[in-house]
């Protein structure tokens, strides 16, 4: 493992500064963190690491390679990215509609009501569907990582990935349950629920755009 040192130095880097980069995984830690408490945001922190393991494995397996070779199939994967996004997004206004009136989270505070499998699916499906880490994985592998790296130690850098996202997530989960953190987010209402809706509507919009751009490329040929 030390003749791969440096690597996995450039590696856990790249990967450290785009785990912390603002995006969906983020918007749904802080709003199931705030919504129903530190259990519900740590779930989903799990999810999300495991999540990972998802893009891990089918860019070991050469899948990813497929992916961005095939414009049918990555556009395929958009378009199911973007749809999800689009649920969560009628799913956080209709959450807000619900809760703009009292400002009170939707399980009246009690963490454990929103269930553990809940929350860890949603964190898991979030970014296992997201084709933006699709992306990623398939650069970081093909660029930072070595084409002669045995395979047993590039497992253990997705292994790695998948501690450093689900960590991290931990972190933002246990800052945005400060008690007052919390209520400063809670006393908001269904703004938080919008806001957090607005910020998946502009990733699936993105994502909707890029099919839209590719359409050219099909119909050229």
């Amino acid at each position: 493992m030390s003749a791969h040192f440096h690597e996995f130095v450039s590696l856990a880097l790249i990967h450290l500064l785009a785990v912390i980069a603002p995006g969906p995984d983020f918007a749904v830690t802080v709003r199931q963190s705030v919504r129903h408490g530190r259990w519900a945001g740590v779930q989903v922190a799990i999810g999300i690491g495991a999540g990972i393991s998802v893009h891990v494995l089918y860019t070991l397996l050469g899948v990813g390679t497929l992916l961005h070779a095939n414009a049918l199939l990555m556009t395929v994967t958009r378009i199911l990215g973007a749809t999800y996004l689009l649920y969560l997004v009628y799913s956080f206004l209709r959450s807000a509609g619900r809760s703009s009136s009292t400002g009170k989270p939707d399980d009246a505070g009690n963490p454990a009501a929103l269930g553990w499998r809940r929350s860890f699916l949603l964190g898991f499906i979030t970014n296992a569907t997201n084709p933006k880490a699709t992306l990623f994985f398939l650069a970081i592998f093909t660029t930072v990582v070595s084409a002669g790296t045995p395979l047993k130690v590039q497992v253990l850098y997705g292994v790695w990935m998948c501690l450093v996202n689900a960590g991290w997530f931990v972190l933002v989960s246990v800052l945005f349950t400060q008690q007052a953190v919390r209520d400063r987010f809670l006393r908001m209402g269904g703004w938080l629920e919008g806001a957090m809706a607005m910020v998946f509507l502009v990733f699936a919009g993105r994502l909707l755009w890029e099919v839209a751009s590719s359409l050219p490329l099909f119909l050229d040929q």
